[in-house]
């Protein structure tokens, strides 16, 4: 990424750095983290600088910390807040750089004596063009912060930046200083916590309009160095932990001050024995105060009985909205291209079957276009995850760049043939307003030479099909009978809709996928904009099902399904008994949610579907038997009373759960005849 400076006349400069008119140095501390359905993150990262620079600094009352900068707002008012600051402080990644940047260079601009310091991990280790490419920032920090920031501190007066650690900057002769990397520090006991020592308690008290997420940490480090990632290459793979008093004191600081949504940055929670205890304390908390209300954790990779503990532990507390199994890929030639083939796939199996069997809601991570993926492997791959028993979602992610990633390397992105777009970072479910004046890219990948680009649109529908008819439950029932008596890979029955289709609407939900795909590939947005529904940024197949559902085109899209699905069979000599594909479709759409049925009905099958599809996704078998099955449809218990309502709650808040469908029971007795 290159940002241009507008401005000439700013050159890196320290001459003047140190001197200051005024006994008091004021700091300003900025890191901008994106809102999360109206709430906004604590900046942890500036607390971990400020508490610990007032532990260890000898003379720190010199020094007065600005109230930081915490979210998005518009440029010309940071600026403003920050042109009292003698030294001002960035936290960056991919979802704040450029407003970080440009903020930066108009503090500089207007005030040339302020110094520009930028940490974080956009901050790339291939430093000399980023500093070359943006003179308005004089030192760029490496790796933890705490070190570099407390050293900086102690020689602002007089600018000598050759004892500070773990820094870069071009120095007054215009040559690229790179100071040596400090260690990491090994031990965590030394670093205050910034939530007991009240760092954040002014920043409250000011805004107390505001509701706030708490990021958390209760170790650091990573022992995987996955090539996607710059989690691994960061932390130089040790786990180094906070002792427990420390964490359960910071669990009831979140309940005291009623913080709802707590987000786990540890990148492998339950790698260590002691997790357990953890989420046995948050679950009590919440069990005794009511806070906090939901913790979001990183699974670690290979282990099954632990990880699977600690989700059952969230999930009976109700603290999580589902569990993440982050499988990525399921070619072995993919996992060993970038570092994952030391975690094994059947973790993700194991801890799948018994999630289910539990009735605890899973989804699963899948990214697109990954070093050796081709269409092939990747569709197969998407069918064995669901033929292993993910029926809940499959959350397809699009291959981004990150500079410190392995992957960011352009000798590793020449190897491969990577094809990459720059596009505008947006946030699933955003809001369209949220148009500021600076906005986020990313480096997506949208080709290899595994992969290439018309493939790379082959496999991006297939994905979007896949999350509409399977994981939106639009046929879901039909396609597990199917599969469940004829043996039929999940992969083929999806291939129907993305490759033989030709009928109107089925033709026309392909060709909206592949414009949408085509529209990303050439530098579009990764989601669909829609000012009609809740004004917001949707997935290509959500958006699809409203529009559907709103235009009255659902019944007609069941027909034609119907039909290739009959098509498909007979082309394929199969048979199934009379009547069970159109029953299976039947039942299906008399379950979706849709707004303004509020009256319950029954519906009269010959088959015991319900039972053989429910067994499927317990991963049982249940023979198909003809009969008569009577099931009442619960169509009372939630209901909506406008398509706004049932496209937020129905749509959007069910993605991850994927409760598309109302619930039904068989109404008994029952007239079994036969095992069909």
């Amino acid at each position: 990424m290159k940002t241009v400076c507008l401005t000439e006349n700013i050159t890196h400069d320290m001459r003047n750095v140190g001197k200051y008119s005024h006994d008091t140095i004021k700091l300003g501390m900025v890191q901008i983290n994106n809102s999360f359905s109206g709430q906004n993150y604590l900046p942890y990262a500036l607390g971990f600088l400020q508490v610990y620079s007032q532990r260890y600094h000898k003379d720190i009352n010199k020094f007065e910390f600005l109230l930081p900068i915490y979210k998005r707002i518009p440029v010309k008012a940071a600026v403003e807040r920050l042109l009292h600051a003698d030294m001002v402080f960035f936290s960056t990644y991919v979802w704040n750089i450029r407003i970080s940047l440009e903020i930066a260079r108009q503090v500089k601009q207007r005030r040339p004596d302020t110094i520009i310091v930028f940490g974080g991990m956009q901050v790339p280790n291939s430093v000399e063009p980023f500093l070359r490419n943006h003179p308005f920032v004089d030192i760029v920090c490496h790796g933890e912060g705490e070190i570099p920031f407390l050293n900086i501190l102690e020689n602002c007066n007089t600018g000598d930046w050759e004892k500070v650690p773990s820094i870069s900057y071009i120095n007054k002769n215009d040559k690229l200083i790179q100071n040596s990397r400090c260690e990491r520090i090994s031990n965590l006991h030394t670093i205050p916590s910034p939530y007991l020592a009240g760092i954040f308690d002014r920043l409250m008290e000011m805004h107390p309009e505001e509701q706030w997420i708490a990021l958390w940490e209760t170790n650091r480090g990573c022992p995987f160095s996955c090539s996607y990632c710059d989690w691994g290459a960061a932390t130089r793979a040790k786990v180094y932990t906070y002792d427990l008093e420390r964490i359960f004191e910071e669990i009831d600081w979140f309940s005291e001050r009623k913080i709802e949504y707590i987000y786990c940055c540890d990148a492998n929670f339950g790698i260590l024995k002691r997790d357990i205890e953890i989420v046995k304390y948050v679950a009590e908390n919440k069990k005794k105060y009511g806070y906090p209300k939901a913790l979001s954790v990183q699974n670690t990779k290979n282990s099954t009985e632990r990880s699977y503990k600690i989700q059952k532990i969230l999930s009976d507390a109700g603290l999580n909205k589902g569990v993440t199994l982050s499988l990525q890929s399921m070619n072995n030639d993919t996992l060993k291209s970038i570092n994952r083939h030391n975690i094994s796939t059947n973790v993700f199996q194991k801890l799948q079957h018994k999630f289910t069997t539990d009735n605890v809601e899973t989804y699963t991570d899948i990214i697109l276009a990954l070093p050796e993926e081709t269409y092939k492997t990747f569709t197969d791959g998407v069918s064995s995850v669901i033929e292993k028993g993910q029926h809940n979602r499959i959350q397809f992610n699009n291959l981004s760049l990150l500079p410190n990633a392995e992957m960011g390397n352009p000798e590793y992105q020449k190897k491969y043939d990577f094809v990459i777009r720059e596009t505008k970072i947006i946030n699933i479910h955003g809001s369209l307003d949220d148009t500021d004046e600076i906005y986020e890219t990313q480096q997506l990948v949208v080709g290899t030479n595994t992969m290439p680009t018309e493939d790379w649109v082959k496999a991006r529908v297939f994905s979007w099909m896949t999350s509409f008819l399977y994981f939106n439950k639009v046929l879901q029932i039909p396609l597990t009978i199917l599969h469940a008596i004829l043996s039929i890979r999940f992969k083929d029955l999806i291939e129907i809709f993305t490759k033989e289709a030709t009928l109107p609407i089925i033709s026309e939900i392909n060709k909206y996928f592949i414009d949408k795909a085509f529209d990303i590939q050439h530098g579009g947005a990764e989601y669909c904009e829609s000012k009609e529904w809740l004004n917001i940024w949707w997935p290509a197949d959500e958006l699809l099902l409203i529009k559907l559902c709103t235009k009255n085109k659902l019944d007609l899209f069941y027909a034609e399904a119907e039909k290739e699905l009959e098509w498909f069979l007979r082309k394929k000599g199969l048979s199934l008994p009379q009547r069970l594909l159109h029953e299976a479709v039947f039942y299906n759409k008399n379950l979706m949610k849709l707004p303004f049925q509020k009256e319950d009905i029954s519906v009269e099958l010959s088959y015991n579907i319900r039972d053989m599809y429910q067994a499927s996704l317990k991963e049982k078998s249940v023979s198909l038997k003809k009969g008569k099955y009577n099931y009442l449809i619960d169509r009372s218990l939630f209901t909506w009373s406008s398509w706004e309502d049932w496209c937020r709650e129905v749509i959007w808040y069910g993605n991850k759960k994927g409760a598309y469908l109302y619930r039904s029971k068989q109404l008994i007795p029952y007239q079994e005849f036969q095992t069909v």
